[in-house]
């Protein structure tokens, strides 16, 4: 079960929160993108060298990495090409990789995006999935979890600030997101680990922390993968609803602040290959430490 190697890691590490890899060009530093050019396959080896060299600082210390492939798809085939070598990296240096494609569609489309994301070119440990077309776009990829050992993240209350305009409606005097969280722990029912959760998991923000906590309570036996820490305006503070007494539940995921971290330092595009790893290697720490301190006091 994907849940139970996810949980087996985060124990090892201390730590449940996750690398989100979501390559910015801005971000890049000279350092990394040292004797290449412009060209589109010259852009695509930077981003791989710059999501290889975060992988190598915080290996040891995350459980797993988050993808958007949006900013690969960006780069055209040559930021897939990226896509799909960090991931065989990641998952090559004993990481868990999720696929933040956000997919769902109908059932043979479906079949389609899971062959590519969960078995073929991009395949993943766990995705992410948009639940709006109802069960049967989602059916393949929950079959994967029961039988093969996959995992997913369905959107359930999302970070974004307008997120509420359809996930808040009123219906049945109940919101939306509450109705949701329900079918998704329904869904999950035939993919519970040897922990007691699930992999069949939800998306929930960090921006809403009150929501956090309702739906916390409404799926006890969902593993929760969680957007909004950092740049978002998300801390440990926010974050510690998604959480269960015993400690899990939940994997936060930080992208641009670690990212950036030697930015923050103040290193600018002076810094050397080692100051910018040296840089996110002490975010992710900090980011692991703010989370915990708050853990022990739930």
């Amino acid at each position: 079960m994907f849940v139970d190697r996810l949980i087996e890691k985060i124990k090892d590490r201390g730590n449940p929160s996750v690398l989100g890899l979501d390559p910015r060009m801005e971000l890049i530093p000279p350092c990394v993108r040292d004797g290449l050019g412009n060209s589109e396959e010259d852009l695509g080896t930077a981003v791989f060298r710059f999501n290889r060299a975060l992988i190598d600082a915080v290996v040891d210390v995350v459980p797993a990495v988050k993808l958007q492939i949006a900013f690969y798809e960006a780069m055209g085939i040559e930021g897939l090409k990226a896509y799909r070598r960090t991931i065989e990296y990641a998952r090559g240096n004993g990481l868990l990789a999720i696929g933040d494609v956000k997919r769902g569609d109908i059932s043979s489309t479906a079949r389609a995006y899971k062959q590519a994301h969960l078995d073929g070119p991009f395949a993943c440990d766990a995705v992410t999935l948009n639940p709006f077309m109802g069960y049967d776009a989602l059916e393949p990829f929950i079959k994967a979890c029961e039988e093969e050992g996959k995992g997913v993240f369905i959107l359930v209350k999302t970070s974004n600030p307008s997120s509420g305009e359809l996930q808040n409606l009123v219906t049945e005097n109940e919101y939306l997101y509450i109705k949701l969280a329900r079918k998704v722990a329904g869904w999950g029912r035939g993919a519970v680990g040897r922990y007691g959760y699930s992999s069949v998991g939800a998306v929930v923000g960090a921006t809403y922390p009150k929501e956090l906590a309702a739906l916390r309570k409404e799926m006890p036996g969902t593993f929760f993968l969680v957007p909004g820490y950092g740049a978002q305006g998300g801390g440990g503070k926010e974050v510690v609803n998604a959480f269960n007494p015993d400690g899990l539940g939940a994997v936060v995921n930080s992208s641009r602040a670690i990212m950036g971290a030697y930015l923050k330092d103040g290193k600018g595009e002076g810094v050397t290959l080692e100051e910018f790893k040296d840089s996110a290697r002490r975010e992710a720490i900090r980011m692991r430490q703010d989370i915990m301190k708050e853990l022990k006091e739930i």
